[in-house]
């Protein structure tokens, strides 16, 4: 992601319970999956660890083929236990909260933490949620649409945070925000330059990637990209109807 936020100057009028659960959640899923090495119970052998991890990301990870088709893989592993029941379009649910390693799971997390407290007061509790959730999936489907069947597990809440950080530019824009350049300049920057950059740099990231043919690329720019115009879409959508829903409350009072 562009730069690294430390926080937001936007002052909260409650706490932002949404944005703290989904945090927890993630942390919780993440400790608890084999990919975690507090997760003893998955075994202790190498051998063990990685069929755990191969089964368990198949069985939770969104795959492009089988979004697209509905149908679940066959014979995609030969690892024990392989044989699980999955519906597809529940892994664009449950992918949202599986990632790869301790920096995936915080570089996430220190996004969803700065900005999302923000995004959850202007929009509400509920809808915030909706909006977390919407556009996670339509990350999913977004980046199996621009990739085709292939079978290639995508994990990882980055989705849905560029959801939350495309309804940010919209709600939200005039807030200034403390970051690390270069990973050690702290810099105070209007919250929509940083928030434009990280648009830009995924978008320029997705198309270099798709004229490479995506070759030794593990980041899903295509979600990335996808999250976050649906973000910005919800965003006004949302902000609109509130904005019209207040307006004929004023009329009738």
């Amino acid at each position: 992601m562009a730069g690294l936020p430390l926080s937001d100057d936007y002052p909260v009028r409650r706490v932002p319970v949404v944005t703290y659960l989904l945090i927890a959640a993630n942390v919780a899923v993440y400790l608890l999956s084999p990919m975690s090495n507090m997760a003893t119970w998955y075994g202790g052998e190498a051998f063990q660890r990685v069929c755990a991890m191969e089964i368990y990301t198949l069985h939770w990870a969104a795959i492009p083929k089988e979004l697209l088709t509905g149908v679940q893989l066959t014979g995609a592993t030969e690892c024990p236990g392989g044989d699980f029941a999955k519906l597809p379009w529940v892994s664009a649910l449950t992918s949202m909260f599986l990632h790869a390693g301790v920096a995936h799971l915080l570089g996430n997390m220190v996004y969803l933490f700065v900005f999302g407290p923000c995004v959850e007061d202007r929009l509400g509790r509920l809808r915030y949620l909706a909006l977390y959730v919407g556009t996670g999936v339509a990350a999913c489907y977004g980046f199996a649409l621009s990739q085709g069947p292939v079978e290639v597990p995508m994990v990882g809440a980055s989705g849905a945070i560029s959801g939350v950080l495309g309804a940010y530019l919209v709600v939200q824009f005039r807030s200034r925000v403390v970051t690390l350049v270069f990973g050690i300049i702290p810099v105070r920057l209007p919250g929509w330059v940083l928030v434009a950059t990280y648009f830009l740099l995924q978008y320029l990231l997705y198309v270099g990637s798709t004229a490479s043919g995506g070759e030794g690329d593990s980041v899903a720019y295509a979600a990335h990209v996808y999250g976050f115009v649906a973000g910005v879409v919800a965003g006004l959508l949302i902000y609109r109807i509130r904005w019209r829903a207040g307006a004929r409350l004023s009329d009738v009072h």
